[in-house]
């Protein structure tokens, strides 16, 4: 089912206060604005990325803010083997003792074009990063999610996975295949209530990304990443602990 927060939905100051938040792709675009915006509502975030100066410059912004320490992981996931997910579980296991939130927001994206047409490396590199790298990490952190008193796993899915266009070629074929796996471990955990899983739809948000897939439309007519962080906060906070298998379209709110 594809929905919204609610309309009256107002983040608490301290809603995220003492949870442990794992965030792919977190040194730039929405990850390093959803990052800030957890630690600040007090989460305690665990940066994971490939950009480690960028993770460090993240780091440093949410120390100088009084925010909570976070906790730096440089990890590529175009490479990372099952072992790199193991040595990742075990670190923060001994580090926090459980995890309270997941947020797969890594992405990469490759050129629009015939399929037949895609590079071979490009659709193994997209497909490794958008759907093999989030089922092998939520499959290894399972254990400490389920140390958590209430848990949320937020996938990443994009309009591209419901709407079948076109020359979107690795990218839109994972974001089929994302929907299918949120949905799917939704689903199997149902009866487990201290874990939920949904998956956001950001929308078209001025990134990085964004700008180069568009080059021709004004950046400055996009939304701004900082304008959607009530949809993430909403499927960390407590009070969504009753949504699962939910696509969550995020809203300017903020």
């Amino acid at each position: 089912m594809n929905t919204t927060i609610p309309d009256n939905y107002i983040p608490q100051e301290s809603c995220l206060q003492g949870k442990i938040i794992l965030i792919t792709g977190a040194a730039g675009g929405i990850g390093s604005i959803v990052s800030r915006t957890f630690a600040g509502y007090g989460a305690t975030v665990i940066l994971l990325g490939r950009d480690t100066k960028g993770l460090e410059s993240l780091y440093d912004e949410i120390e100088d803010a009084g925010y909570p320490l976070p906790a730096l992981y440089p990890m590529n996931l175009e490479g990372a083997t099952d072992k790199d997910y193991m040595d990742l579980t075990r670190t923060m296991e001994k580090e926090f003792g459980r995890l309270d939130g997941l947020l797969h927001n890594a992405a990469r994206r490759d050129a629009l074009t015939p399929l037949w047409r895609v590079n071979i490396e490009d659709w193994f590199e997209v497909l490794q990063v958008n759907l093999n790298a989030p089922f092998m990490l939520t499959c290894a952190c399972m254990e400490l999610l389920r140390a958590s008193v209430s848990a949320s796993i937020i996938f990443t899915t994009d309009h591209q996975a419901r709407e079948h266009h076109a020359y979107w070629g690795a990218y839109g074929i994972s974001k089929h295949a994302v929907d299918g796996l949120m949905k799917t471990l939704a689903d199997e955990l149902e009866n487990q209530p201290s874990i939920r899983v949904n998956a956001i739809d950001p929308g078209a948000v001025k990134t990085g990304m964004r700008v180069k897939t568009y080059p021709g439309l004004d950046p400055n007519i996009m939304t701004k990443p900082e304008d959607i962080m009530c949809s993430y906060l909403y499927l960390m906070d407590e009070i969504s602990r009753d949504v699962n298998a939910q696509i969550i379209y995020a809203q300017a709110t903020i």
